[in-house]
């Protein structure tokens, strides 16, 4: 058995851990205060597992940082978990510390009404085994800021202009963002904090906050940086909103306009950006898809009674497997009227019941954020049904949806 608790008053020792972890290229860096208790840095909260008979300034064994957050899920709000900075130092590996930080802390996120876990795994594999899995896939296209001249030739630009934003002036961003968010699964809603101190602060330095302007009112923006020296430099962007078709010829001969600037433009987007349907020369851009962030179900009872649904009546008998907490392990009755959901936890045991579809928690989270869809988890293997009517009935009932996740944490 170990304690989990907070870990208000060990940051240097949380900075220790974490710099191991993820730089150990770079030694041990001196914690600094100044240096490392930014707003950003502070934001969320620590924990750790300590052995439980450990003597009270004893460190922890395995740490991390939660970040509580809010996501639209199918049309609503969910609250949401982004899991961050699990770290262990190698004197306390392979011991199960890290098992047990991951069921403490859905534990806690249960107590506190989550529906879901999301992180950025360092292997995809790792956090698999304990039922996250991949909720969307991003793209980067990356070309010479030549090829973008195609959006320069389209755009009329006197219809609007831009302007860089500082971090006091977040708010006008918000009403383009929300047609983001109307958008995509699993897109984050964002209080001052997170505007502040995760859109326009970087880890090591800011990014550039661009607007653009149309009738008196933000149309699009671009949060990006440049990166490199002379000769060799990049204008990487990370996130580009746009609520319509003129906003994103605008953003990207922006772009376009740092040619003099930069040799390479890199775009970081949904797989569904649309730019090289928009580009002359899509021969010319190099797209990666690479898989993004992980995703994972709470409490399966509360998620799926909370979710909403398409106007449509269905019942389903689901057999859940998960390998880190026992409330969603076994048989869910769930139930659909009307767009809403009522799901029944009915037996402890996946085999104990003969329920219409079997799953892991896994999966079943790809289904309910809209990753997935149901026939596309039994073509995989990763959905065993009863019969058609089961895979039907699921499709129906959790339509897949366009998911993206793109803010790292």
């Amino acid at each position: 058995m170990v304690d989990y608790r907070p870990i208000p008053d060990e940051r240097d020792v949380f900075h220790e851990y974490r710099s191991y972890a993820f730089i150990p290229e770079e030694g041990v860096p001196a914690y600094d205060p100044d240096e490392h208790e930014t707003p950003r840095s502070t934001l969320g909260s620590r924990r750790g597992v300590y052995e439980a008979d450990a003597a009270d300034d004893a460190d922890p064994r395995s740490v991390c940082r939660h970040y509580w957050l809010g996501s639209r899920v199918r049309d609503d709000v969910h609250r949401t978990a982004g899991l961050a900075s699990v770290a262990t130092p190698p004197e306390y590996r392979r011991r199960g510390y890290v098992r047990q930080l991951l069921a403490r802390s859905l534990a806690e996120y249960r107590d506190h009404d989550v529906r879901f876990s999301v992180l950025w795994p360092f292997r995809y594999r790792f956090y698999r085994q304990y039922g996250w899995d991949t909720c969307n896939r991003i793209a980067t296209h990356e070309c010479e800021p030549s090829v973008l001249s195609f959006a320069t030739d389209a755009v009329d630009r006197n219809a609007g202009s831009f302007r860089r934003l500082e971090a006091d002036e977040y708010e006008s961003l918000a009403p383009a963002y929300e047609t983001h968010v109307d958008r995509y699964s699993l897109a984050l809603e964002r209080d001052e904090d997170w505007w502040r101190h995760r859109v326009f602060a970087g880890h090591e330095r800011d990014p550039f906050v661009y607007a653009y302007e149309r009738d008196g009112r933000v149309r699009g923006y671009l949060v990006y940086t440049i990166d490199g020296e002379m000769g060799d430099r990049t204008l990487a962007v990370t996130e580009l909103v746009a609520v319509d078709r003129e906003a994103r010829l605008a953003l990207l001969s922006f772009c376009h306009d740092h040619e003099s600037q930069v040799e390479r433009v890199r775009l970081r987007a949904p797989v569904d950006d649309p730019l090289r349907d928009l580009a002359r020369d899509p021969d010319e851009i190099d797209t990666a898809v690479d898989d993004g962030p992980m995703v994972r179900l709470v409490d399966v009872a509360e998620t799926l009674s909370s979710l909403s649904y398409p106007d449509r009546d269905g019942d389903v008998e689901i057999a859940v497997e998960d390998p880190l907490v026992d409330w969603n392990e076994g048989t869910f009755a769930l139930e659909v009227s009307g767009g809403n959901g009522a799901c029944e936890h009915l037996h402890d045991a996946t085999g104990s019941s003969t329920a219409d579809v079997r799953l892991d928690i896994a999966a079943l989270s790809q289904l309910a954020v809209g990753a997935r869809s149901a026939t596309a988890l039994e073509r995989t293997g990763r959905l065993e049904a009863a019969d058609s009517d089961a895979v039907a009935t699921l499709a129906d009932l959790f339509p897949e949806t366009d998911v993206y996740l793109g803010e790292s944490f």
